[in-house]
């Protein structure tokens, strides 16, 4: 399914499903298909600059990080950096690791405005499989869609 607007919808009824009052949750694989069929929809990677440093990135996303390595310490500024980064129109998609700060990140986002915000599930790395190795379940870089390290 490529249709920005069907996807949308079926990551709409996801959160409905799930009793979540940010906009959506999108799998990677949609994500990656909304961001290349809707030019009023950008990716928003709250992870740390480590993991960015270390892991991969996601060309074009833009870096606002949800907490700061080492210790992992909210940022007290995210929502300032959002809102001066980021138009509230826009169709905004949050990613992190797994899904969990991208979660909190889209909470926050639809509390000050955002109405199109989304969560992309799985993350760029995904779950960990039963040897704490992730990448090899799901998430982005599982997906096998573009990032660069």
């Amino acid at each position: 399914m490529d249709n920005p607007s069907q996807i949308l919808e079926l990551a709409h009824e996801r959160a409905k499903q799930n009793q979540i009052a940010y906009a959506g949750l999108l799998t990677p694989q949609e994500t990656f298909a909304v961001l290349q069929n809707n030019p009023e929809a950008t990716l928003v990677d709250v992870r740390s600059r480590a993991e960015l440093e270390l892991v991969g990135r996601v060309p074009q996303s833009t870096h606002i990080e949800w907490a700061f390595y080492p210790g992992m310490v909210a940022n007290p500024d995210f929502a300032t950096q959002l809102q001066a980064n980021i138009d509230k129109g826009l169709t905004v998609i949050f990613m992190c690791r797994t899904g969990g700060r991208s979660h909190n990140a889209a909470v926050l986002a639809q509390q000050l405005g955002y109405q199109k915000a989304y969560n992309m599930v799985e993350g760029f790395e995904g779950e960990a499989n039963s040897l704490k190795q992730r990448t090899l379940i799901n998430g982005w870089r599982h997906a096998g869609l573009p990032w660069t390290n």
